[in-house]
């Protein structure tokens, strides 16, 4: 019988092909690309003042209210967030990628790989709340601070509105701190696979023919590095723009996206406005990947 079943199969390469594919596009469609839509249809409906009830029927409204000055200015914040996120993590990620890639042995390059994805093994929970007591007044940032005598360029940051709050550990200025940190593995790790890909002989080459190391760096490595970033990026921004934990942990009561869709949802019961606000990073990431592609930067992944 299994001889029988093997033969069959052996004989029908395609068929095999289709039943290997089906219970992972059955995933993809109903599971992932299936919630997707549903919040989606969801979007579309809303909530009935009075009674509180969500009325299924088709309407632009919650939209409407997706587009309130409170809304809009969530919007901003989180996304200004995340791109000095990826900005930032790009700049800290590109000089250790470069050396991971080219200039350390082996060995070095196994630890130094191990050392930056270490964090990855613990808990997402415990790093944060690990930096929040970090970033904390009592916290050993804060004494480093002091016996430097920098606490008065701290308090003078932490005076301005805009990245400021009571201390580090409750302000946009810790989370853009924690923000760095966390997601900074999500850009080294492509930008030096996309290193490992450009061949010392092209550098050989550039420095044969007169090239000084800016200029190679610039019309060299960079082109060929910069699908790395690109895939590092999208992991950053996106990880930034749709995360919950870092805001609410050491955020102060301006809202980012995470929180408001769970204050929408949660606290208010407001499913279509939780499901309106959601459509916007998905929005903002389309809209991001369609400027990446139209830039070239897809080309050479």
């Amino acid at each position: 019988m299994l001889q029988r079943i093997s033969t069959y199969l052996y004989l029908r390469p395609r068929l095999v092909l289709w039943l290997m594919l089906v219970p992972p596009l059955a995933y993809m469609f109903l599971v992932y690309l299936g919630s997707l839509f549903n919040l989606l249809i969801n979007s579309f409906y809303y909530l009935e003042e009075f009674t509180g009830l969500i009325v299924r029927e088709f309407t632009l409204l919650t939209y409407a209210q997706v587009f309130n000055p409170a809304n809009r200015e969530i919007f901003a914040r989180t996304t200004i967030m995340a791109t000095a996120v990826t900005l930032v993590d790009a700049l800290i990620a590109f000089p250790l990628a470069y050396y991971i890639a080219k200039f350390a042995s082996p060995r070095m390059k196994t630890w130094l790989i191990i050392a930056v994805t270490i964090p990855l093994w613990s808990s997402y929970l415990v790093r944060v709340y690990a930096w929040k007591l970090i970033l904390a007044k009592e916290g050993i940032l804060s004494w480093f601070i002091n016996l430097l005598q920098l606490d008065g360029v701290l308090n003078w940051l932490l005076s301005f509105e805009s990245i400021g709050g009571s201390s580090l550990a409750l302000s946009p200025l810790g989370m853009f701190i924690v923000f760095a940190y966390i997601w900074l593995p999500y850009m080294i790790i492509p930008i030096q696979t996309a290193l490992e890909r450009v061949p010392n002989s092209l550098l050989e080459a550039s420095s044969d023919l007169g090239a000084k190391p800016l200029q190679t760096f610039r019309t060299v490595i960079l082109p060929m590095a910069f699908p790395g970033v690109v895939a590092g990026s999208i992991f950053t921004f996106s990880l930034t723009l749709g995360d919950f934990i870092v805001p609410l942990s050491l955020g102060n009561s301006k809202f980012f996206i995470g929180q408001a869709v769970y204050s929408y949802q949660g606290t208010a019961g407001n499913i279509p406005l939780a499901a309106a606000m959601t459509m916007g990073p998905v929005i903002i990431m389309i809209i991001y990947l369609l400027v990446a592609r139209k830039l070239g930067a897809f080309d050479a992944l």
